[in-house]
């Protein structure tokens, strides 16, 4: 398993170590004591697997409370995942991370808890999983705008396919400080 750091502190790309043959291949996706010791820290409770089709943007997305830890990859397609630092005070307060995640190349992102989180899918389709650190509360989701300029996510598509929610949400300088996580360092 390879770590790599990212410009936003905590968040990390993991390479998993995989197995590949004639017959296909295996890979190891968790293991607790190898991603606590790379910094990958809080217990999963929950397991996601959504399924998009090209163009869908899903996000961004956080809960407050209850923020949610997020390992996400790719079993079978390709999307681009952004990680957003939401926490107030934070010295990279608004910055993003964009990263790749195939089907193919193996990645996961660890997205920590109180960072903003959303995924645009480029293949056809694509089956995408999320481990959690807290459970889904429908009364603390949140959101937003996936378009947000003064965030400047550089999407992939330009034509893409919300949810009305995801449609709605606001840009994070109309989100009043107390909606949002805080920095601690």
């Amino acid at each position: 398993m390879k770590v790599i750091e990212t410009k936003l502190p905590g968040v990390l790309i993991v390479e998993t170590k995989t197995f590949s043959d004639e017959r296909g291949f295996f890979k190891e996706t968790w293991r607790q004591e190898r991603y606590v010791g790379a910094g990958i820290q809080g217990q999963f409770v929950q397991d996601n697997l959504s399924f998009s089709a090209r163009g869908v943007l899903r996000g961004l997305h956080y809960q407050r409370p209850h923020a949610q830890g997020k390992l996400v990859s790719v079993v079978e397609g390709k999307v681009f995942d952004v990680a957003v630092d939401i926490r107030s005070g934070s010295p990279t307060f608004g910055e993003w991370v964009g990263v790749m995640l195939s089907g193919d190349n193996h990645r996961q992102l660890w997205i920590p808890p109180e960072f903003a989180h959303g995924f645009c899918v480029v293949s056809d389709t694509a089956y995408f999983t999320y481990k959690c650190t807290d459970i889904y509360t429908p009364e603390a989701e949140s959101g937003i705008a996936w378009n947000d300029p003064d965030i400047g996510i550089e999407w992939p598509l330009t034509d893409v396919r919300l949810s009305e929610k995801d449609q709605n949400y606001p840009r994070l300088k109309d989100l009043s400080v107390d909606r949002l996580p805080t920095f601690h360092n």
